[in-house]
């Protein structure tokens, strides 16, 4: 096989490997994460949703927590083929770029189990990078605003519980000037530049 039909996914993690037909490729016997969860989470049931990513020790402001790995793929192919088959698995990095599983064996391999919080802890650095936005004790759950990544025309109702919960969650909230307040430096960095070229 050639070196061209090889293609490597990853971000500052463990890198799944596969060929040029998408199948994954074992490593050391097993199959490699495609997404990057530090040692310092665990996946467990979430009371805001499923499963969702917890700290299972202390993590300081700005430690990186997880690192979203998959296949970049354009918003048609994503609403026609992957959300249809996987569900919502994956992180906007632009206007119309996703990184996203393609294929069922990915999903798992490259789930992040952060679940959306109107309050918050973790925040992006770059696209596909989360890290701590405050220091966060061991058995917090680690959540994200979908506000610092999502830039789509979707309304959904929200469930999250906190105290300041906004109750209905749009792809339009990256906006609100509050919210642009308080994530200041946590946006994906495609948002951070539409927030800076709107002042």
């Amino acid at each position: 096989m050639e070196f061209g039909d090889w293609l490597r996914i990853s971000n500052l993690g463990p890198t799944l490997i596969a060929d040029h037909e998408g199948k994954s490729v074992l490593a050391c016997g097993k199959m490699l994460r495609v997404s990057y969860l530090s040692p310092r989470t665990e996946v467990h049931e979430s009371k805001i949703h499923g499963r969702g990513l917890f700290a299972i020790a202390d993590i300081a402001k700005d430690e990186i927590v997880a690192v979203k790995g998959g296949r970049i793929v354009d918003r048609k192919t994503l609403r026609e083929k992957i959300t249809p088959r996987l569900g919502s698995v994956e992180i906007q990095i632009d206007d119309d770029l996703f990184v996203a599983p393609v294929t069922d064996e990915e999903r798992d391999l490259s789930m992040l189990y952060s679940n959306h919080s109107c309050d918050a802890n973790l925040g992006l650095r770059g696209e596909i990078t989360f890290v701590a936005m405050r220091d966060i004790r061991a058995g917090e759950e680690l959540t994200h605003d979908w506000a610092t990544t999502d830039d789509d025309d979707y309304s959904v109702e929200c469930k999250c519980g906190a105290p300041n919960c906004r109750k209905i969650l749009t792809g339009k909230d990256w906006r609100r000037s509050e919210l642009q307040q308080r994530y200041a430096g946590y946006f994906s960095a495609y948002l951070a530049e539409k927030i800076w070229n709107k002042r």
